[in-house]
């Protein structure tokens, strides 16, 4: 019987791994969520520090799967950026949850610094149930754009 390894992913927060992309050249950071997420609700913007966010959907909308292909896709994306299986990466998608998906996915494939983005782009619902204020990318202050 084969075992399985279990990959344990670090959950960073916003504001680490900001300074830990501005820090490591090599580092990058992959947005999971949906090209409608992106286009409605806004893209981390790492343009103040010479990179770009690369954007790889751990589940495609509305069909709501895609899993199957994304260690792929991934694959693809980070060659083409000039990532190797060593480069520090950081999953981020709206809270947490897919982006830790995506993080153990691409640490089962071999990448072996890959960290999840705790609490996401927009955090959990605050409230009066709105995201973006409690917690996140957006309401840590740090840089967005609309996509």
């Amino acid at each position: 019987m084969q075992s399985v390894e279990v990959v344990h992913i670090e959950d960073v927060p916003v504001e680490e791994a900001w300074a830990r992309l501005a820090e490591d050249a090599g580092a990058v950071l992959i947005d999971v969520r949906t090209r409608a997420e992106w286009t409605f609700v806004g893209l981390p913007d790492l343009s103040s520090i010479g990179k770009r966010v690369l954007t790889v959907e751990w589940q495609t909308y509305p069909e709501g799967s895609g899993e199957a292909g994304f260690t792929d896709r991934m694959s693809k994306a980070l060659d083409a950026a000039g990532a190797t299986k060593d480069s520090e990466l950081f999953f981020i998608c709206r809270s947490g949850a897919r982006s830790r998906l995506a993080a153990e996915a691409l640490a089962n494939a071999g990448y072996r610094r890959c960290s999840n983005v705790a609490d996401g782009f927009e955090g959990p619902l605050d409230a009066d149930r709105h995201r973006g204020q409690a917690a996140g990318w957006k309401a840590a202050g740090l840089a967005w754009v609309q996509g």
